[in-house]
């Protein structure tokens, strides 16, 4: 069967349905095997080891290809058709190859007001990509996020989602010429930088190994803990609404009284 112009303009195929994805080679398979093994043993119920077992795939290639939707499937025994619901649900799986390092910039509500959208403006120029595109040299992958949840540091930055606080168009734009050079970068609040493909494999639920990274914090930093200092007393209790009876200033009264 084939297909009009028309159709493939469109971006549309009625010919011969896809093939099933290949396998992995025989070594990485292996590899992938013991790796699965490990994973899916943490759970009574070996389909809840799925979005583990995505990480464990996206490392392995920097997305979730076909090929290792299939693997899942296979190791979990589910369909293919399981595997990719959950695949395409979760913006954090990638499906299509991306950067070693992905920059996600806050474009939500606070962050944008607060310089985000600059931000990203500045970074799509510079880069020569869109969002959700990667630069030529496949350094970098481009995307907006809804929100970073630090909106105490706004506008803010990640990179393979550590902090990078308090941005501005100029030190973005520092930060992404230094991850495309290779300049070692550190984030405002927890551990180092590693690539994509290794974020992904921690995510998946394995050791960090980089030095010191399981002592650095990517919690909360100072400005989202005043709230609770302040709850504890820990801080003199600001006075938010004035007595009537007094001025905002707290001098006094009308004059002549």
């Amino acid at each position: 069967m084939t297909t009009t112009p028309s159709e493939q303009s469109a971006g549309v195929s009625l010919g011969m349905p896809q093939l099933p994805a290949p396998d992995y080679p025989a070594d990485v398979r292996a590899r992938l095997d013991a790796d699965a093994k490990e994973v899916i043993a943490r759970y009574p119920d070996s389909r809840s080891a799925l979005l583990p077992l995505l990480h464990l795939v996206q490392s392995e290639e920097g997305h979730v290809t076909r090929t290792g939707m299939r693997f899942c499937a296979e190791v979990l025994g589910l369909t293919t058709a399981e595997v990719t619901a959950v695949a395409t649900f979760y913006t954090m799986y990638r499906r299509k190859p991306s950067g070693d390092y992905q920059v996600g910039v806050c474009t939500n509500t606070l962050c944008a007001v607060m310089g985000g959208d600059a931000i990203f403006d500045e970074l799509k120029q510079h880069l020569g990509v869109g969002n959700d595109e990667t630069t030529e040299d496949g350094k970098i992958t481009l995307e907006h996020i809804e929100c970073n949840a630090a909106c105490d540091f706004a506008p803010v930055v990640m990179v393979n989602w550590e902090f990078f606080d308090n941005q501005t168009p100029d030190s973005a734009k520092r930060l992404v010429d230094d991850l495309r050079a290779g300049v070692p970068v550190e984030p405002t609040r927890g551990a180092s930088i590693c690539t994509y493909k290794e974020t992904a494999r921690i995510l998946a639920g394995f050791p960090d190994e980089r030095p010191g990274a399981v002592e650095a914090s990517g919690g909360a930093g100072p400005a989202s803990l005043i709230g609770l200092r302040l709850a504890k007393g820990e801080l003199p209790q600001p006075r938010v609404v004035h007595p009537r009876d007094e001025s905002p200033s707290g001098a006094g009264t009308e004059e002549g009284e």
